[in-house]
C-alpha cells in the first residue's frame, strides 16, 4: 500500500482539514503552589472558546472549555480545585498560627503561672516560627485572650476558646499528613506536662485540639498517654 493511503492516511488528511482549536482568556491571575513545579508560582486563571477549524481558521463556536489555572513557569494546566492548596508560603504562616494558638489555650488552661510552662510553649512557638516570642508576650497573650472570651484559668475549655482554636486549627487539618497533626497535638502535650500532668482543663482542651486536627478520640487518647510516658 502506497504511503498515505488506507484508513490511517485518511485520517491524517482529514485532520488538517478539519480540527478543534481553543482560545484562552485570561480570567484572573495570582500566586498558588503548582503541583507539576512543586512549589509556588504565578499563574492566570483562562476560559476558553472551543471552535471548529477548516484548514486551520476558526469557523463555527463548540462552546466553552475551563476555566483552567495556566502556571507561568511550566504552563501546564490544572483545575480550578488546585488554588484551594495553601502555597508553602500561607502553609508555614498557617502552621506558625496554629502552634501560637494551642500553646496559648494549653497555658490558658492552668499553665500560665508556671516557668516551666511557659518555657515550654515559647520553645514550640520560637521553632514553629516566632523567633522574638518571650514568656512575657504569652503571659499578656493568655491574660488577653481570657478577657476576650470570658475564661478564667483552670475552667474546661468553653465556646470562646473551642472557637479560637477551631479556626486556627481547622483549615490546616486538611493539608497536613497525620504525623504532622499529631506533631501539634504533642507539643500542646508537652507544654501542658511541663510543671507536671495533666489537669482536667489540659486534657479538655487538648482533646478540642484533637477534634480540631480530626484527630480521632480514642488516638488523643493513646498520643496524651504517650507523652505522658515520654521523659521530657
Amino acid at each position: 500500500m502506497l504511503p498515505g493511503r488506507g484508513r490511517n492516511g485518511h485520517a491524517a488528511r482529514l485532520s488538517r482539514i478539519l480540527g478543534t482549536r481553543t482560545a484562552w482568556t485570561a480570567a484572573g491571575d495570582g500566586e498558588f503552589f503548582c503541583p507539576g513545579c512543586g512549589g509556588d508560582r504565578n499563574y492566570q486563571r483562562l476560559t476558553g472558546q472551543r471552535r471548529f477549524t477548516l484548514l486551520g481558521l476558526p469557523v463555527l463556536p463548540r462552546g466553552e472549555t475551563g476555566p483552567v489555572v495556566e502556571c507561568a513557569a511550566c504552563r501546564r494546566h490544572f483545575g480550578t480545585d488546585v488554588l484551594d492548596h495553601p502555597t508553602t508560603t500561607r502553609f508555614s504562616a498557617m502552621l506558625r498560627d496554629a502552634v501560637h494558638t494551642v500553646a496559648l489555650a494549653v497555658l490558658a488552661a492552668g499553665g500560665a503561672g508556671s516557668r516551666t510552662a511557659l518555657e515550654a510553649a515559647v520553645l514550640a512557638v520560637r521553632a514553629a516560627g516566632f523567633d522574638d516570642c518571650t514568656e512575657e508576650q504569652l503571659a499578656a497573650l493568655v491574660e488577653a485572650l481570657e478577657a476576650d472570651t470570658g475564661r478564667i484559668t483552670g475552667e474546661p475549655c468553653g465556646a470562646g476558646l473551642a472557637i479560637e482554636l477551631h479556626e486556627a486549627l481547622d483549615p490546616l487539618a486538611p493539608h497536613l499528613a497525620g504525623a504532622g497533626r499529631e506533631s501539634i497535638l504533642l507539643q500542646g502535650a508537652r507544654i501542658a506536662l511541663a510543671d507536671g500532668p495533666y489537669t482536667p482543663a489540659e486534657r479538655d482542651v487538648l482533646a478540642t485540639v484533637g477534634a480540631a486536627l480530626t484527630i480521632c478520640s480514642d488516638d488523643v487518647t493513646r498520643l496524651l498517654a504517650e507523652a505522658a510516658r515520654t521523659p521530657s
